[in-house]
């Protein structure tokens, strides 16, 4: 008596949605609120923290976790660098208001910031070559990125600080705006499968 084993291979499909309108709403939000302590029309940062880790954070987080089950590396990276960055600035900010303790806020080394920031202007000089294969939404905010790190450098290493801080403050600003536009485009256009809100196509095909 022969016993015949029969084996059944069934492919499953996950469809999942994409995330790039959740990541970029993350991104619009942070670097509003962020931008508008920068230009003076708020003050403090007690009500950035939270937009810090919930929006510019762990949104850009999920976007780069969904952007990975969709095998985009650029995007992948992108929302998970950017996201990442966003926690550790909240991280840094709760140091210096005393949340971990006296001793780590008196040993704080600003310029250990500012090495933060110059590492994140190399990373998005090249990921701004990388956008210019996507759309001209996107290469314009990373772009604009750039113009923020630089800036943000400048001011924290004190070289032409009051430049530095004007460059970063409204190329956050803009940002913004940029990033709720790349949002909005990529939920109506997906929704309604044309395009209702047009963002160029790639520079580098």
């Amino acid at each position: 008596m022969s016993v015949h084993s029969t084996e059944i291979s069934q492919n499953v499909t996950v469809s999942v949605a994409d995330p790039s309108a959740i990541g970029l709403f993350g991104l619009a939000m942070v670097t509003l609120v962020a931008s508008s302590q920068k230009l003076g029309i708020t003050s403090d940062l007690s009500y950035v923290l939270p937009v810090a880790i919930f929006l510019g954070g762990l949104a850009q987080i999920y976007a780069s976790i969904n952007d990975a089950k969709l095998n985009n590396t650029f995007g992948s990276t992108a929302f998970g660098a950017y996201g990442f960055f966003w926690l550790v600035v909240a991280s840094c900010w709760l140091i210096n208001y005393g949340v971990f303790g006296v001793t780590l806020q008196q040993a704080v080394d600003v310029n250990q910031l500012g090495f933060i920031y110059f590492g994140y202007l190399i990373f998005t000089l090249f990921m701004t070559y990388g956008a210019a294969g996507t759309h001209k939404v996107l290469f314009s905010i990373f772009v604009l990125i750039d113009f923020l790190f630089l800036g943000l450098s400048m001011s924290t290493f004190g070289v032409a600080p009051e430049l530095g801080h004007s460059l970063a403050a409204y190329s956050e600003l803009l940002i913004a705006l940029l990033s709720f536009y790349g949002s909005g485009a990529s939920v109506l256009n997906t929704h309604y499968k044309r395009v209702v809100l047009p963002v160029g196509k790639a520079l580098i095909k």
